[in-house]
């Protein structure tokens, strides 16, 4: 082969490999969700799925990750092992601003916000058998307060130090994940748990309609106080009827999920996800229950406290959202 040809078909090799579209096919992301029956995995398989539909357009593939939630996904994304992650806003706060999980550490200053997804309710659950009306009267009960790690910790944590209350006060405080929980209350290992999550969820789902679990309200001055308090918490109701068994509305309070990044992951990668998801929302809301509601304008606004990454600010100025 003649010198020529082989300069020829090298630099053919070199534009084709350096093109926008080759290296953008390369593009590989990985969003961390939660346990797999849980709402934070049902939501990084939605938008995976939307992302994964756009590859040819966007060049970004997707996968999830089943991880220990907010707190977990917040240090991993700062540490670069994650893309992407789904954690309350809460717990984005606290990392913003270096306080309670990560005070030892520091503000995550790197941490950006790219949407929120949905409202998480503080979702209380006691066994069938106890006559349990409010918080206050899992004292001396089996409660499982939330795997470390997780949303639902820090939430339970604040609304106890609120009642005055410590996990020396149950008979016994567990640390079960979300995906052990609902089976242990059923088998009559624990006698409640609290789950900080969008209804319905698979996990609340079965304990209601496997052994008749009740919900129980999380009202009263202590509440009122952390709203008044804390500007990421919010009142919440979870619906009349949501859960089998459970036929009336349930009063409680929680936070937003939100879909976080970090500044280092490119432009053109958060910009693809953001596109993926909101050029096609109404396939997005069918996806799930919980999605049916949600408002463009709403969602890159409420229950973000970490600045937005400047790929989904591209994508809202174009839309005319900010």
């Amino acid at each position: 082969m003649c010198k020529r040809s082989l300069v020829a078909i090298a630099l053919a090799v070199a534009i084709t490999l350096s093109s926008p579209a080759t290296v953008a096919q390369q593009q590989f992301v990985t969003i961390g969700t939660g346990g797999v029956t849980g709402v934070y995995y049902v939501v990084g398989g939605a938008i995976c799925r939307l992302l994964n539909k756009e590859r040819a357009k966007y060049g970004v593939r997707c996968s999830v990750e089943q991880t220990a939630a907010s707190i977990y996904n917040i240090n991993t994304i700062t540490a670069g092992e994650l893309d992407f992650g789904i954690a309350q806003s809460d717990v984005e706060y606290e990392a913003v601003n270096g306080l309670a999980a990560f005070k030892e550490s520091g503000p995550h200053g790197d941490l950006r916000a790219v949407f929120s997804v949905f409202p998480e309710a503080l979702t209380v659950v006691a066994r069938k058998e106890l006559t349990i009306r409010k918080f206050e009267d899992f004292r001396g009960k089996r409660f499982n307060v939330g795997n470390p790690g997780s949303g639902t910790r820090p939430t339970v944590n604040m609304l106890m130090a609120g009642l005055g209350m410590k996990t020396s006060d149950f008979a016994q405080a567990t640390e079960l994940r979300p995906d052990e929980h609902g089976a242990a209350l059923c088998g009559n290992k624990i006698d409640g748990f609290a789950y900080v999550v969008g209804s319905p969820a698979v996990n609340i789902q079965d304990s209601t309609t496997s052994c008749g679990a009740r919900l129980v309200p999380v009202t009263g001055p202590a509440v009122d106080k952390l709203i008044k308090d804390y500007p990421y918490y919010t009142y919440a109701t979870i619906p009349a009827g949501t859960y089998p068994g459970n036929p009336d509305a349930v009063r409680t309070f929680g936070v937003v999920a939100s879909i976080l990044t970090s500044a280092k992951v490119p432009d053109r990668v958060v910009y693809a996800l953001v596109a993926a998801v909101f050029d096609n929302l109404d396939e997005f809301k069918r996806l799930h229950p919980l999605f049916a509601h949600l408002d463009p304008k709403s969602m890159i606004r409420n229950g973000m406290t970490a600045p937005l990454h400047p790929g989904a600010i591209k994508y809202y100025k174009e839309k005319g959202w900010l």
